[in-house]
């Protein structure tokens, strides 16, 4: 009872800080407060031009959702979902269509809020849930302060530093600064373990002297982004919160000037400070380290994919082959397939059931290429390359397509339909097929070129890269 008194007070100490009206908000706050003890917890929505639609709610693992539950709202947009008291503290999302959802705080409290369909976000009004007020209002007041920095901070960069002007302007660029960490710190003092201050701890990035360029503050970034942050917050794994803090700390390091092999670089740098700032946790280590390499392996950034594979493994793995973890097998197979290695051999049956074996292609360069039927960039791709293939005079490279189909028809129809005349192979499993296995295939086309003696000699990403890769070996004129 005495847990129930206390958080109505700090309710109420909310509510006086952020100046809302008392009466309404009591109303709300007491129905909040009845809801302790009860059997369920609820999210009752209302979203103004919602009629009769399906409504999902999902819940946050990491940064990848997992759907909970589904509904229909009546044809005013209104709807309810009801929880039962066992469900995890974390971030949950409510969509009802491509690009139409809301992300809500659920911590063991009911929520209540109103919305409309086009502009969710915007336009979220927080009826019954201090946790998801106390995140909401503090976002509001944040874009506010950065819209202002933004707007100054050309002044404080090219001004003329003895003008009376540019004195007044530093000083607004550290005040506004000041007033946010002000609001911060007196929510942090009332509620220190919400799990909207949690997640706005995380969010926070340090405060910039006026004083530093514009390339200096860049620098002071990179050097005291990690000052503050405890990554022993194994809770907020069940929120975006640390996938968004790994993306912010990269784009510090990134620079639309630079080459791919400059952007390796930087991005290496970073990766290795990231990454031993959170091996104090072994849970948060192993979340960032397969995050990261599912992120650089979807841009094809090899460079820092091997460095990774070579200096970090997952903190719970075992030397035991057969005991080892899903993150340390894709570490090991990041290795394997590296450029300069020699390509995993690969026995496949072709469309007549005939086994073919990669290491047994005599051919002086083989291009090996994972596609389906089902993706568009890969049949898309697939005729252009049949007319390289076919152009070749005299014939110096073979092709191997594997194909991540599972059904045989679609398979073979596109192959006989475009007249694919190289080598075609599939076991028709999928990315569950051993062949994606052994190159971590998760996406496709992905494509390796690999000399005479099978070694990798690179890893194109598109069809332009794939003709510049050619021309660099001389296979395209």
């Amino acid at each position: 009872m005495f847990m129930q008194i206390n958080t109505f007070v700090l309710n109420m100490t909310f509510l006086k800080f952020l100046k809302i009206p008392f009466l309404p908000a009591l109303i709300l706050i007491f129905a909040s407060f009845l809801s302790f003890g009860q059997a369920n917890y609820s999210i009752t929505g209302d979203i103004q031009g919602l009629s009769s639609k399906k409504v999902y709610l999902s819940g946050y693992s990491g940064e990848k959702l997992r759907l909970i539950d589904s509904t229909t709202s009546d044809d005013k947009g209104k709807f309810i979902f009801t929880l039962k008291p066992t469900i995890v503290s974390g971030l949950y999302r409510v969509s009802w269509g491509k690009d139409k959802f809301l992300d809500l705080i659920l911590n063991k409290e009911n929520i209540v809020f109103y919305t409309t369909s086009e502009n969710p976000a915007d336009s979220v009004q927080i009826l019954s849930s201090l946790e998801n007020n106390l995140y909401f209002w503090y976002e509001r007041r944040e874009r506010l302060n950065q819209s202002k920095l933004e707007l100054i901070t050309p002044i404080v960069d090219y001004y003329p530093v003895k003008d009376a002007f540019y004195t007044m302007v530093t000083g607004e660029f550290e005040s506004i600064q000041r007033s946010q960490e002000k609001a911060f710190d007196s929510l942090s003092g009332l509620y220190p373990g919400s799990y909207a201050m949690r997640i706005l701890k995380l969010q926070k990035t340090p405060f910039l002297p006026a004083a530093l360029s514009k390339d200096d503050r860049v620098e002071y970034l990179k050097a005291h982004f990690f000052d503050k942050v405890d990554f022993n917050d194994t809770l907020l794994l069940k929120s975006n919160a640390w996938s968004n803090k790994a993306i912010s700390y990269l784009g510090l390091w990134g620079n639309s000037r630079f080459s791919q092999k400059q952007l390796e670089t930087e991005f290496i740098k970073a990766v290795t400070i990231l990454m031993n700032a959170a091996s104090v946790n072994p849970d948060i280590y192993k979340f960032l380290l397969d995050y990261l390499l599912g992120g650089f392996d979807k841009y094809h950034f090899e460079e820092v994919i091997t460095y990774m594979a070579d200096h970090f493994q997952d903190p719970f793995s075992c030397e035991d082959q057969t005991k080892k973890s899903a993150l340390q097998k894709k570490l090991d197979t990041f290795k394997k397939i590296a450029n300069g290695k020699v390509a995993p051999d690969i026995d496949i049956p072709d469309m007549k059931g005939k086994m073919i074996r990669l290491s047994e292609i005599p051919a002086e360069y083989t291009l090996l290429i994972f596609w389906s039927s089902e993706c568009h960039h890969c049949t898309d791709m697939m005729p252009r390359v049949r007319d390289i293939y076919d152009k070749q005079k005299p014939k110096r490279m073979e092709i191997l397509a594997v194909s991540i189909d599972t059904s045989r028809r679609e398979w073979t129809g596109f192959i006989k339909d475009e007249k694919l005349d190289f080598l075609n192979a599939s076991d028709l499993k999928g990315f569950d097929s051993k062949s994606a296995d052994q190159y971590n295939i998760y996406a496709t086309p992905t494509m390796f070129l690999l000399d005479r003696e099978k070694k990798i000699l690179a890893k194109p990403i598109s069809y332009r890269e794939l003709e510049q890769v050619l021309r660099e070996n001389k296979l395209l004129n």
